[in-house]
């Protein structure tokens, strides 16, 4: 053999996921080699043949140096000698046309991983970029594709022995590469049975998937390639899982690959019988279209947002002398709350850190302003004023008790804030850092209840706002938002004005009845969707019928302060 040569022509064109196994081109590769583990070195011969629908383009074969001793089994093997490599090139010799040779094509090897590894480690020995190409393993398609009773073992030989290929391999670069090409035609003729026919598909195909993916890929087939919601269903029509995509046919067909690893996405797919897709106008639709069909099917294998009804309200009490109160709802009377949380756990903590900070009442009882009745322990130990044995005006605790917690909810917090932070310190400066560390979690806990609901009260106080965002074709991804609800969703198309579409879309908007509280009309999920879609630096307010505010010195100001308490969790 020459030390190098290379016929036939390159082929520059990039090989995408969706081009056709017939349209694909491939380099098969084989390397030789001394043995070790790939270190950049000890490849002592590397055959590569260029073919695409079933046609030779070129071929590149040549002996290697490998710089090392060549170990005698390793001779008895593949025949090749120290004498034969001495005046053969070095790997950086023929790394250079190697990789201009592979540009643009699918390599393909035979248990990949080892030829790849030796060639990745030389590329990185020798400064040569490794163009990650994409790769299949016939090793690999031959584990999907043929059964133990068809074949006892995967190895090239075997595989070609079975085939009748007319080239076996014989433990040198070349031929097995020639014998490599022949397998891979003959297991191409074998995928179309599996419905795999691009490219992209083989190389997913190769991978570890479950017969239940296998079984179920035709779930894929013929969905939208589009923003939207997808939902796959039972026998019966059930919602098992809802998601939301930018691309839902893409989306979709990944559940169907080794990528999908998680059990109870496989437990899913088991059940799932077909696939329903939504098409929307944009991704801020999806999004909220998810939203709201999660909240009303409560789908078995979505974890997130199933029961917004399930959150909690801390509100202060309509009575002489008010006290926090967990509830599941707001009544059109309530004034001062905080929330909502998504448990009363969170609502706990964040009562707990009022009472840390402001003199409060703690029990339950419903005071009178006219008759007294016993005190409880915390007035004994000083930890109240005492207002059922009337120690403190009703004036007097409105001033110290309940005006800073209607102030933190939708004001200025600062009165909350700097008490507990005053107690933070104390504490630390006794060396009590334990105690410390729960009251900064209580702080965290306030803060951010503070935080989202002023956020989200200056959204929900606007009547109507219409918002625009560029699309990627040049035209406006368009939304009508009203008390902090997506009431409309459309696209306006390029070069033309989108008030025309504005005007349609607001005729057929959704009608939106105001409400109490800072989420009257949409769960506090899909609102702060909506705030997120609307801070992006590229959307537009076009309208609202009122102004977008927030507190001057609302709780916002506290956000960093809010960060650093939730870094220290």
């Amino acid at each position: 053999m020459e030390p190098l040569f290379v016929q036939g022509t390159l082929d520059g064109v990039l090989t995408a996921a969706a081009t056709s196994l017939r349209d694909t081109t491939f380099v098969v590769v084989d390397l030789e080699t001394t043995g070790g583990a790939p270190d950049g070195g000890g490849i002592t011969e590397i055959g590569a043949v260029k073919v695409r629908g079933g046609d030779e383009l070129g071929v590149l074969a040549t002996l290697i140096n490998p710089g090392q001793p060549i170990p005698p089994f390793i001779t008895v093997l593949t025949g090749i000698t120290e004498a034969m490599v001495l005046p053969a090139p070095r790997i950086e010799e023929v790394l250079p046309p190697f990789l201009e040779f592979i540009a643009g094509a699918v390599l393909v090897a035979h248990n990949a991983p080892y030829d790849v590894g030796f060639l990745k480690a030389a590329c990185a020995k020798f400064g040569y970029t490794w163009p990650n190409p994409r790769v299949l393993d016939t090793a690999a398609l031959a584990r999907r594709v043929l059964i133990r009773d068809e074949v006892p073992n995967r190895k090239l030989g075997t595989l070609a022995a079975h085939f009748r290929t007319a080239r076996q391999p014989t433990h040198r670069a070349l031929d097995d590469a020639l014998a490599t090409v022949d397998v891979l035609h003959a297991m191409i003729g074998r995928l179309g049975s599996h419905n795999v026919t691009t490219v992209g598909d083989a190389i997913e195909f190769q991978k570890a998937v479950t017969p239940t993916q296998r079984r179920k890929r035709h779930l894929a087939e013929g969905l939208p390639h589009g923003p939207g919601v997808y939902i796959f269903r039972a026998a019966d029509d059930r919602p098992l899982y809802v998601g939301t995509s930018v691309d839902i046919a893409t989306r979709v067909r990944s559940y169907f690959t080794a990528a999908e690893k998680r059990a109870r996405i496989s437990e899913m797919l088991n059940a799932a019988e077909r696939v329903d897709a939504v098409e929307c106008a944009h991704g801020l639709e999806a999004e909220i279209r998810e939203l709201r069909l999660i909240a009303a099917h409560a789908p078995p294998y979505n974890r997130r947002s199933k029961f917004p009804e399930r959150v909690v309200w801390l509100k202060l009490t309509d009575e002489p002398y008010p006290r926090l109160s967990v509830v599941r709802a707001l009544a059109e009377g309530d004034t001062a709350y905080l929330g909502p949380f998504t448990s009363k756990r969170a609502a706990d903590l964040a009562a707990a850190a009022v009472h840390d900070a402001i003199p409060l009442r703690q029990c339950t009882l419903r005071l009178s302003a006219k008759t007294t009745t016993p005190a409880c322990a915390l007035a004994e130990l000083g930890k109240c004023a005492a207002p059922c044995e009337h120690k403190i005006s009703t004036e007097a605790y409105e001033e110290a008790a309940a005006a800073p917690f209607r102030s933190a909810t939708t004001g200025d917090p600062r009165a909350v804030v700097e008490a507990l932070l005053s107690r933070i310190s104390a504490l630390s400066e006794a060396q009590r850092y334990e105690d410390a560390a729960v009251i900064r979690g209580r702080l965290a806990a306030v803060l951010r209840a503070a935080v989202r609901m002023q956020r989200l009260l200056g959204l929900t106080a606007i009547t109507e706002l219409v918002a625009a965002r560029r699309a990627g074709d040049g035209g406006w991804e368009l939304a009508i938002v009203r008390q902090g609800r997506l009431a409309a969703a459309g696209n306006s198309p390029p070069r033309v004005h989108p008030r025309a579409t504005i005007e349609m879309l607001r005729a057929t908007a959704e009608t939106v009845l105001p409400g109490h509280g800072p989420v009257p009309s949409a769960t506090a999920e899909e609102t702060e969707r909506i705030l997120s879609w609307l801070e992006k630096p590229d959307t537009r307010l076009v309208e609202a019928s009122t102004g977008w505010a927030s507190p001057v010195r609302g709780a916002a100001r506290y956000r960093e302060l809010l960060r650093k308490a939730e870094a220290l969790a």
